[in-house]
């Protein structure tokens, strides 16, 4: 089978490692194409995101052979880089592929985006012909594994991240995102966390308030949203049905006054607000109002820890499920090669009859007789399949190697002879 998973991610490598050998949308298809064509593989996919960049791929290539390959690409020396990857064959790339969809492998336990971004990963193969018919099964395995997970075990259903946290209580007090706004303060990872989790629950738009307008549209244009400083707040607090915040201003940028007159013009629609800065951004004050639900990053405490709780009794329960199936994609693989197997021995066995029989129409075109010709086949033929398990058989017997013997009797079906 000759499967390979290979790469590195945010337990192997720091992040200037990993964003040195980070694939861009538009390198994918070259660098598909030059794992096929300069690296031999015979089919591959890259899943490439912040966290980890790996290749899948059915290929005779070693540890070292791909090392250099992604050195070469990036234009990097591989000394940089060959100290933090890994590769894992056959059985175990089965299995890290099923772990990293399922979340097991995650820098958020259970996280469900790597669950889409290896998906897309997938197509983007696909599209390019680069995958064939052991990946695209397995592909195909593996999301259906991903998603008995999510349905049989409590893998995603707890928070366990700040930003997770967030969305998952304000998904409480609305349920249905599809019509609702939110306000994200801040343009750093937490806020860009909250934004994914929020447009993942289906949020019609996000407003993107930051200091600095550049970092703001950076941000909101990802997820189709608008940019405003933060003096602009107050004019767009309004629309805001989940506001989310987390700066590194040494005083709030939120304050009572600005929430009430927000609240007046939502004619008293709730408001769910999450302060995730410490120093805070928003003024405790503003817990007092109607109509406000306000957290900070300590209410959210007692809500991570519960829930980490909860997802890794979820992972052991999870993991059963991967090694079941890994098993069930083994014993399909195992298939696979007993019918490539059958074909070569049934093409070789058929390019043997026909030499067979070329000649002997040659000997019938020369003037011998059909029963001089039938000869010459018969015994061509009887002597050239025979000719290879007789050579083992031999072997086996001088070497005293019984298995061995057993096994060609086996496929040969001759009767067990007794040996002296």
């Amino acid at each position: 089978m000759s499967l390979i998973a290979f790469g590195l991610n945010h337990k192997t490598a720091p992040v200037d490692v990993r964003e040195r050998v980070a694939f861009g949308p538009e390198r994918l298809v070259p660098a598909l194409n030059g794992l096929i064509h300069s690296c031999g593989a015979k089919e591959v996919a890259i899943v490439s995101t912040c966290n980890r960049t790996e290749i899948y791929a059915r290929s005779n290539c070693v540890r070292e052979n791909l090392v250099e390959w992604l050195a070469a690409f990036h234009q990097l020396p591989v000394e940089s880089i060959a100290p933090y990857v890994y590769a894992h064959t056959d059985e175990l790339a089965i299995r890290h592929l099923m772990r990293v969809a399922c979340g097991l492998d995650s820098m958020v336990l259970g996280e469900p985006q790597i669950l889409g971004q290896i998906k897309d990963a997938f197509t983007i193969a696909q599209d390019a012909q680069a995958l064939g018919p052991v990946l695209n099964r397995l592909f195909q395995h593996t999301f259906s594994v991903a998603k008995q997970v999510r349905t049989d075990t409590q893998i995603g259903a707890s928070p366990v991240s700040v930003a997770f946290a967030a969305v998952s209580l304000a998904k409480q007090i609305f349920g249905d995102f599809s019509q609702k706004t939110a306000l994200l303060i801040g343009a750093g990872e937490t806020i860009e966390l909250c934004a994914r989790h929020l447009q993942g629950n289906g949020l019609r738009q996000v407003i993107v308030a930051n200091r600095s307008i550049d970092r703001a549209h950076h941000l909101a244009e990802q997820f189709g949203g608008i940019a405003i400083g933060l003096v602009d707040i107050p004019k767009h607090l309004h629309r805001a049905d989940v506001v989310i915040s987390s700066t590194a201003s040494p005083v709030p940028v939120l304050g009572k006054g600005a929430v009430e007159q927000a609240l007046k013009q939502r004619k008293r629609r709730p408001m769910f607000m999450v302060d995730i800065a410490v120093p805070r951004d928003i003024e405790p004050q503003v817990a007092e109002l109607q109509d406000v639900y306000l957290y900070t990053v300590d209410d959210l405490k007692t809500v991570i820890d519960e829930g980490q709780k909860s997802r890794v009794a979820a992972a052991e329960q999870a993991e059963e499920i991967i090694s079941l199936q890994v098993g069930h994609f083994l014993e399909w693989a195992q298939l696979q090669t007993g019918a490539e197997l059958i074909k070569s021995y049934r093409q070789q066995s058929e390019q043997m009859r026909d030499d067979a029989l070329f000649r002997a129409k040659a000997l019938l075109a020369a003037g011998k007789s059909p029963a001089e010709a039938l000869d010459f086949l018969a015994n061509t033929l009887t002597n050239r399949l025979i000719h290879h398990p007789t050579v083992v058989l031999r072997e086996a017997c001088a070497s005293g190697d019984l298995p061995a013997v057993h096994a060609v009797q086996n496929v040969l079906g001759l009767v067990d002879t007794p040996h002296r």
